[in-house]
């Protein structure tokens, strides 16, 4: 997660110049104007600072970056997108609290199991400031706040799309971990610009099929996909995650193999298959409980309410049964018709202190009297059993699956549209 958020800084971080240091950068002779935003503007500075932070990232891996120009207009790029989110971000209302900056970096820490000390030393080693480390946090906190307003309000998933995809069966093929090449064409393309990106990812494959080059690296110097500098790896997918067009092609390919170019609306991609797994059946254990409260409320205080439950439990050690108990004097208006039996349950599904005091019990054997925000109550874990949940899982799976597609979508859509509205101005061969 830290060497994420290092990456980021290369891209987000560069934004958190202070306002005096940055009005000086624009009247210092080094330093001029390389892409004009909107209303905004990126520095050669900045791009300078992105551009080492890339180099950092790849250090003793040099070869893998493309030619200084492209590598440069890459990240122009990068910045310009990264850029425009953050002016819509901010120009709709998206807020990021201090407090929200404050955990993000404490799932930071706790996740890579180091200190705040540690991270300033990481972050000093890389040549980044703490002060810098929040901005990016911050920064990367609106875009996901952006991301996921444009995703709600598109990405809805009917009841027979979810049925639809699940009578596919593509949810029960596995996951593979792919990585994407993209030779992109523009919106409305001419013939010519098509039969030049497909020459173009044509000859990349011809270079792949030699061996002079691996896919990493080619999708580092030649692809135009969000994932280039990261050798375009998307990571661990399900095949109801991988578009309808590409997950038949995905499901015949074997590990390590490339695809041939396949044509999309946005250009040639080539597909490899990094590595396959099938589906892990889901099986959980359950428990059944049965419960006896005797609620704490304005009539009846906390030590009332505990005299009440003391008597009860009294009445359970001098052996009296407990659903009768329990449909006679509990006080949870749900359960005590039932002769307090609350159903069965996951311990996942509990919290807490419950789930351990359950887990504790035997089957057959009820708790001592405890309190909870609602009063004092009694359990009894009546039965336990295992369950296949696989079928479950994967129907929650899949809805979420169609949700991320049709939210990357429609963010990816979102994403064209902030840059065609947006007036870009690059001047990298300007003076």
């Amino acid at each position: 997660m830290i060497r994420k958020i290092l990456f980021l800084l290369a891209f987000v971080g560069i934004f958190t110049t202070f306002p005096e240091a940055r009005s000086q950068s624009l009247t210092s002779p080094v330093d001029r104007i390389v892409a004009v935003v909107d209303e905004d503007i990126i520095l050669r500075s900045e791009l300078d600072q992105a551009l080492s932070g890339i180099r950092r990232q790849y250090q003793g891996r040099e070869n893998q970056l493309p030619p200084p120009e492209v590598l440069e207009r890459q990240v122009l790029e990068r910045l310009t997108l990264v850029r425009l989110q953050l002016q819509r971000a901010e120009g709709t209302g998206v807020k990021v609290t201090d407090t929200e900056v404050d955990d993000a970096i404490s799932r930071i820490l706790q996740q890579n199991q180091i200190d705040l000390t540690q991270l300033q030393a990481q972050l000093r080693n890389d040549g980044f400031t703490l002060a810098e480390f929040r901005k990016t946090m911050r920064d990367e906190l609106l875009v996901q706040k952006l991301r996921q307003r444009v995703i709600e309000s598109r990405a809805d998933v009917s009841p027979s799309e979810l049925e639809i995809a699940l009578a596919s069966g593509v949810h029960q093929r596995g996951e593979a971990r792919l990585s994407v090449l993209l030779i992109g064409v523009p919106d409305g393309a001419t013939s010519e610009q098509i039969e030049t990106a497909r020459g173009k990812v044509e000859g990349v494959r011809k270079l792949l099929d030699e061996g002079k080059m691996d896919f990493a690296a080619a999708a580092i110097r030649y692809s135009d996909a969000p994932q280039a500098l990261e050798g375009g790896d998307l990571g661990w997918r399900r095949y109801d995650q991988i578009p309808p067009n590409f997950a038949d092609l995905v499901g015949s390919m074997q590990v390590g193999e490339v695809s041939q170019p396949v044509r999309t609306p946005s250009g040639f991609y080539l597909l490899k298959v990094t590595d396959k797994r099938a589906n892990s059946q889901i099986v959980v254990t359950e428990f059944n409980a049965r419960k006896i409260l005797v609620k704490i409320t304005e009539l009846q205080d906390a030590d009332a309410a505990r005299r009440e439950i003391d008597a009860i439990y009294a009445r359970l050690k001098r052996g009296e049964d407990f659903e009768k108990l329990a449909r006679e004097l509990s006080e949870d208006d749900a359960s005590a018709p039932l002769g307090g039996d609350i159903g069965w349950f996951a311990l996942e599904s509990l919290a807490p202190e419950f789930a351990e005091m359950v887990s504790q019990l035997k089957d057959g054997d009820y708790s001592e009297p405890f309190r909870d925000p609602s009063g004092w109550q009694v359990i009894q874990r009546v039965g336990t059993r295992t369950a296949d949940r696989t079928e479950e899982f994967q129907r929650g799976q899949v809805k979420e699956s169609l949700r991320q597609r049709k939210g990357e979508e429609a963010y990816e859509q979102f994403l064209r549209q902030l840059r065609g509205e947006a007036y870009i101005d690059y001047r990298l061969a300007k003076g």
